[in-house]
């Protein structure tokens, strides 16, 4: 038995199938090690002492509770970069909703589709219906990760003047990018020169409602803002306002609620960025692969509370993996109780995040339970893990 895991949401039945022979799924949640998850909330929660590691599939974790997960050395795991395409193309069908009036018109002709007349006064009213293209057109893009960057790339080739911001573009999404996007180093900018503006940024307290009044202020009038990512991201009150006031030509949201639902030149679909078939199943797999790689041997990949580590296979005749505080000090207590036991280190890594670290410790001799209670025993430490 490799190890047991629980789904708490539906998940793709081709992710699933890629565990391998001796993993085993449960209902109990008390003995899994790994749990599978989409949208439901994990908050109140109490976590098995098993519970080794949470996989979401999905890019966003605020339905998780990271830091709590963390502290008891359970690695988070999402799934960027796997439904980016659904989420892309949800960008440019909401964008084509919102510059060519097609809501209107298909209204329009469902009720009207009694009249005998209706080929005859098309051509009459079809006019309020016209709207604009997109080529030529500006467009801004918050945040250039793995769908922002696909959105951009697009965006070019659809003629669109395609403006980027995002301090922190990791080195593979830069190389991804076209040489035709123009890269803002002030949002201020994106907000100053667009015509259309999207949002694909992380929900963190310093991004929560970064699109307020303030930033609508400095925005072109007659803007669109296409909000795909995380509804707490925009503060809709003040784009209601600016809607109203003719500021905001249009706010396209993919996440319902009474404030904009329904409401005039606002475009709201049903939480549809990722539900795809394709989408789903690449986020399946791919948090199917992460959580497995893990118990399997100990390796972070993609992980949001707990830095990348990857050694492979171990090679020799143990692996220990120890969660601990990122403090002084550590690696030092460690490889002393080792060596006390007449362990010795084959291979180690040590990686840290923020307030945490994550080490690996490839070892030519079994340890015993004396040397992980030591090893348990040592300030900071939050977890000790016998892989092999």
């Amino acid at each position: 038995m490799m190890g047991k895991y629980a789904c708490l949401n539906n998940i793709a039945e081709v992710g699933l199938k890629r565990f391998h022979p001796g993993f085993e799924q449960t209902d109990d949640l008390n003995e899994a090690e790994g749990l599978l998850v989409r949208s439901a909330s994990l908050h109140d929660m109490e976590f098995s002492d098993n519970l080794l590691a949470i996989a979401r599939a999905g890019a966003g974790v605020n339905n998780i509770p990271l830091e709590r997960c963390a502290e008891k050395g359970i690695v988070v795991f999402n799934t960027p970069g796997a439904n980016a395409n659904g989420v892309k193309e949800l960008v440019f069908a909401g964008m084509l909703l919102a510059s060519r009036d097609i809501v209107e018109g298909i209204d329009w002709v469902r009720e009207n589709k009694n009249d005998p007349e209706i080929a005859k006064d098309t051509e009459k009213q079809k006019k309020q219906f016209a709207g604009t293209e997109l080529e030529g057109k500006k467009l801004g893009i918050i945040g250039l990760g793995a769908i922002g960057v696909r959105v951009a790339n697009s965006a070019v080739y659809m003629g669109m003047d395609v403006y980027g911001y995002d301090p922190y573009v990791s080195v593979e999404h830069a190389w991804h990018l076209s040489r035709k996007i123009t890269h803002v180093l002030n949002v201020e900018d994106i907000y100053k020169e667009c015509d259309y503006i999207t949002i694909h940024v992380p929900l963190m307290e310093q991004t929560k409602e970064m699109i307020n009044a303030d930033a609508i202020s400095k925005m072109k009038d007659g803007v669109v803002i296409i909000n795909m990512a995380r509804d707490l991201l925009v503060d809709e009150k003040a784009v209601l306002e600016a809607v109203d006031a003719g500021k905001v030509r249009r706010y396209v949201s993919d996440f319902p609620n009474p404030l904009v639902s329904g409401h005039p030149h606002c475009i709201t679909t049903p939480h549809l960025g990722a539900s795809t078939e394709e989408s789903e199943d690449n986020c399946a797999k791919m948090a199917v692969d992460e959580l497995q790689e893990y118990l399997e041997n100990g390796n972070i990949r993609n992980s949001v509370n707990y830095p990348n580590c990857d050694m492979g296979i171990c090679q020799t005749t143990g692996r220990i993996g120890i969660f601990h505080k990122n403090q002084k000090n550590m690696i030092g207590g460690f490889t002393a109780i080792m060596g006390e036991a007449g362990i010795n280190i084959a291979e180690m890594a040590n990686k840290s995040r923020q307030e945490v670290a994550y080490s690996l410790f490839d070892i030519d001799s079994a340890a015993d339970e004396a040397v992980l209670e030591k090893l348990r025993a040592m300030e900071g430490v939050y977890r000790v893990r016998v892989i092999k």
